[in-house]
């Protein structure tokens, strides 16, 4: 089904109230050790607001049926539900038809699917796969483990030292045996927001297909797929405010209908005899099985929430956030930012003099601070900047300036712990 341009700003009243915005959020009311709790690890996975917990609970509680096959009513309800969540997501970010939305487990699901499906038909020993210094792991592996199978080789895009995309070495690297350049669209690591359309428009007037790792952008800043012109687009439900467990790969029609299927089993058919199988049409072709139903039902509610609050509002507000962090944070001894690009999303990674990330995470924990502490599955950004792993306060919607401050005094207090 086509799609028709629809813009998702803020409602006419742009004000944000984040405190009533928060009590959407029921886990926000939770104590930890004593403490209200502080939820920073927003690049990990966000909190749910209770918009979404309710459209699960209707699903299992009024609808649940499996999809597609059924006559009764349920079946069909259940049906209406989980194609409406995929007219949602498509309506989103843009895409041009329904039928270039296919629902996956998350991020990394949906780039194994490109890699394999997509990847390893079309590589030959000695072509070349691009991506960037900043990729999650699941941005790195998949391909490695492609170039394992087809002899292809891997070319890595350097970062500079305040993390940023390294544009010129890109464009001296896009040659003729480039068949895929696939890069982050906001580092989960460093909180960069990358040149993503200068990237795509290179590899696109070099002829060259691209992979977007949307992972970490979805929820902090617009995303338009045919503004971008990427051939696909990745991300995860549950960095977006839905469920675990479902996530999105965005593909132009024409690649999809090229690729042959990522899985084989129920749905993903039109005919079925012993001698030949017949494959269903777009997206059900990479759609094998029984889907995660309440998933994208949940995920469908999760954009709604997003659309009635306003990306361009969230984003203002996390940007604010960014800033009150990064002078505060900053300005305590022995504090080293890792990641101070000039467009950053909402994430701030820093080490702490004499400290191992885990020591801060977990004192933090014991104020109620949650963090995230380590590599955080980019194991090669921490050996780019000589660490063995950071902690990383990352931020939403919901979060407040009270909220760093808590933050800040919990460093604090780790800093006199250790001195």
């Amino acid at each position: 089904m086509k799609m028709e341009r629809e813009v998702f700003a803020a409602p006419a009243d742009r004000t944000f109230d984040v405190l009533r915005r928060r009590a959407d959020f029921p886990i926000l009311s939770e104590s930890v050790n004593g403490h209200p709790l502080v939820y920073l690890d927003n690049a990990a996975t966000t909190q749910k607001p209770r918009s979404v917990i309710d459209a699960l609970s209707r699903y299992y509680a009024h609808d649940n049926a499996n999809v597609h096959r059924g006559v009764h009513t349920l079946s069909q309800r259940a049906t209406d539900a989980y194609e409406a969540a995929r007219t949602n997501v498509a309506r989103f970010i843009n895409a041009r038809a329904t039928e270039e939305i296919v629902f996956t487990r998350g991020t990394t699901d949906a780039i194994n699917l490109v890699a394999q499906s997509f990847g390893r038909p079309m590589l030959r020993p000695g072509d070349q796969i691009v991506i960037s210094a900043m990729e999650h792991h699941s941005n790195i592996v998949p391909w490695q483990l492609l170039c394992g199978q087809t002899g292809a080789v891997l070319n890595v895009v350097p970062v500079d030292d305040a993390g940023e995309f390294d544009l010129d070495a890109y464009a001296s690297t896009l040659g003729p045996r480039t068949k895929l350049v696939a890069v982050t669209h906001v580092s989960n690591a460093l909180g960069t927001i990358t040149p993503i359309a200068r990237i795509i428009a290179l590899a696109r007037a070099a002829g060259v297909p691209v992979l977007v790792d949307g992972a970490q952008a979805i929820a902090h800043v617009a995303v338009d797929v045919q503004a971008l012109d990427c051939d696909f687009y990745a991300f995860s439900g549950h960095k977006i405010f839905g469920p675990t467990g479902i996530g999105v790969l965005h593909a132009k029609a024409a690649r999809l209908d090229a690729m042959p299927p990522y899985q084989g089993g129920g749905d993903m058919i039109r005919s079925v005899t012993f001698e030949k199988t017949e494959y269903n049409d777009l997206p059900y072709k990479f759609e094998a099985g029984t889907p995660n139903i309440a998933g994208a039902i949940g995920l469908g509610a999760a954009l709604d929430y997003v659309r009635d609050v306003g990306i361009d509002v969230i984003e203002a507000h996390e940007r604010d956030l960014l800033a009150w962090a990064t002078e505060r944070v900053s300005a305590i001894p022995g504090v080293r930012i890792i990641g101070t690009a000039k467009e950053k999303a909402g994430i701030l990674s820093f080490t702490l003099e004499g400290v191992h990330a885990h020591d801060v995470g977990t004192i933090l924990d014991h104020a109620g601070v949650a963090i995230r502490a380590g590599h955080h599955c980019a194991m090669p950004v921490m050996t780019r900047f000589g660490v063995a792993g950071t902690a990383r306060a990352s931020f939403a919607l919901y979060n407040t300036r009270e909220e760093v401050d808590a933050l800040v005094a919990g460093i604090e207090r780790v800093r006199r712990m250790f001195a």
